[in-house]
């Protein structure tokens, strides 16, 4: 008997979103995977490179956020794959994608630090919310609740780095 060569088509994505909508939704994901991503970066380079007198402090809550980022940035890729869409993976991906800038070539002092990571979680933050508009539109709860879960930790870090910088 003569094994098929023939490949078996993937079937169908039929989870009740259109495929345009999909679409849409996975091109907003990516941006925000590229943006979570780019913060990653940044945040876990000012951890090795902060110096000061609140180097302690600052060294332990950048890594505090480093992990939280990294730990997001699967669920989200993972979404962008359940939506049947490949995830972006690459610097030069996340480089087009990402609303974040990348870090200083020369690191920056302390304060510096914590201002460009406050206008990086605003950054991560405006993205996701953008993309709420087509998720409620296609009646995409997961990715919804996903956003908000984003949202949340974005906006209280921004809150809690904007605290430090205040006389």
């Amino acid at each position: 008997m003569a094994k098929s060569t023939a490949k078996t088509a993937a079937p169908v994505i039929n989870i009740g979103i259109a495929e345009k909508d999909r679409a849409a939704i996975a091109k907003g994901l990516s941006q925000l995977l590229a943006d979570t991503y780019t913060l990653y970066l940044t945040t876990h380079n000012f951890h090795w490179n902060v110096t000061g007198p609140m180097f302690n402090s600052l060294h332990a809550m950048f890594m505090a956020q480093y992990t939280e980022l990294w730990n997001a940035v699967d669920p989200v890729a993972e979404r962008i794959r359940s939506l049947g869409h490949a995830a972006p993976g690459s610097y030069a991906q996340f480089g087009k994608l990402s609303s974040v800038p990348d870090a200083p070539a020369t690191p920056p002092k302390a304060m510096e630090m914590v201002r460009i990571l406050v206008q990086g979680h605003e950054a991560v933050a405006r993205t996701a919310r953008q993309l709420f508009p087509v998720v409620d539109k296609a009646g995409d709860e997961p990715t919804a609740d996903l956003l908000t879960q984003r949202l949340t930790v974005h906006e209280q870090t921004a809150w809690m780095l904007r605290s430090i910088l205040e006389d």
